[in-house]
């Protein structure tokens, strides 16, 4: 397990063919990537925070929970933090698992997490103003399936 955040850009291909390199007992591995995308009002940039241990901890518990219930084999995710511009990545999460349906549970589970749990606040910083990003209704509704 590979759990990362960090204020740097991170190169998607090199993490992939890394990830999958070392599943040679799997049967599947399956990756997500987040990207900055821009708003109606054109998105300048994107500021996420955090709190350094909390999320690490946060992202570590929900990690293991998913390596139990879906029988990983193993589980990536780095999430960035700091100043984004629109079309930059913000996340990626790996799964590995001996068969793709658990692999590709695994990282929605992961993903609903990450998108209305996790502890990050994100800012959005667009030509109209800047405002903080609230939850949405769809994705609690998404992470309640679990």
């Amino acid at each position: 397990m590979d759990i990362r955040v960090q204020d740097h850009p991170f190169d998607f291909g090199a993490e992939a063919e890394s990830f999958a390199r070392g599943q040679g007992d799997m049967g599947a591995v399956v990756t997500f990537t987040g990207i900055v995308r821009d708003v109606p009002d054109g998105l300048v940039s994107m500021e996420i925070e955090h709190y350094p241990g909390m999320t690490q901890k946060a992202l570590e518990t929900h990690a293991n929970e998913a390596l139990t219930r879906f029988q990983l084999g193993d589980v990536l995710i780095v999430h960035r933090f700091g100043v984004m511009r629109p079309g930059e990545m913000i996340m990626m999460v790996a799964t590995a698992a001996p068969h793709r349906a658990d692999a590709f549970q695994g990282a929605e589970f992961l993903m609903d997490y990450l998108k209305s749990r996790a502890p990050f606040w994100k800012k959005e910083i667009t030509r109209s103003g800047t405002e903080w990003v609230a939850a949405r209704a769809v994705d609690e509704d998404a992470l309640g399936r679990w």
